[in-house]
């Protein structure tokens, strides 16, 4: 078995959150919410990416930073993924937020927040918490018009 082609490296957070964004946008091909996610090495090379999947799956834990964060471990072939950089659409949840810390990410980059759910600063901030062993950088806000309004229209259409 060959290993998995290389994918594109990216330079900067805003091209890292559009490849976010473009697999947001295969979410809703299986009446998902839009939130797409990729993973990113100290190179630039994303190892990881994923979309919300849970009505797909039906796995209420198939959420698109879990599905990355799990396709980067498999890829890198180890559960620390430290030198990663998690890029996402929708600020993470707690159980997202626990996964980073747990995956020991050194960076967590997204766009939109997520007033309702947010646990990297909106509603709790799990990822900051100074009892945990782990707490990597945050980078808040990034494309954050174009997340919302992915996520604001999706809504639209689907209440």
């Amino acid at each position: 078995m060959s290993p998995p082609a290389r994918e594109r490296v990216v330079t900067g957070v805003e091209d890292s959150m559009r490849l976010a964004l473009r697999e947001a946008a295969r979410a809703p091909c299986h009446a998902d919410v839009p939130v797409g996610a990729v993973v990113i090495d100290q190179a630039g090379t994303v190892v990881g990416r994923g979309h919300n999947e849970r009505e797909l799956s039906r796995d209420p834990t198939a959420h698109a930073e879990m599905l990355a964060i799990r396709s980067a471990a498999v890829r890198r072939g180890q559960w620390r993924l430290a030198g990663c950089t998690l890029v996402v659409t929708l600020e993470p949840c707690a159980m997202c937020a626990g996964a980073i810390v747990l995956s020991r990410l050194d960076r967590v980059v997204f766009g939109a927040f997520d007033a309702k759910a947010g646990a990297v600063g909106s509603l709790w901030d799990i990822v900051r918490d100074r009892r945990l062993n782990h707490r990597p950088e945050v980078v808040a806000g990034v494309l954050e018009e174009e997340c919302g309004v992915l996520l604001s229209d999706w809504f639209t259409q689907h209440r």
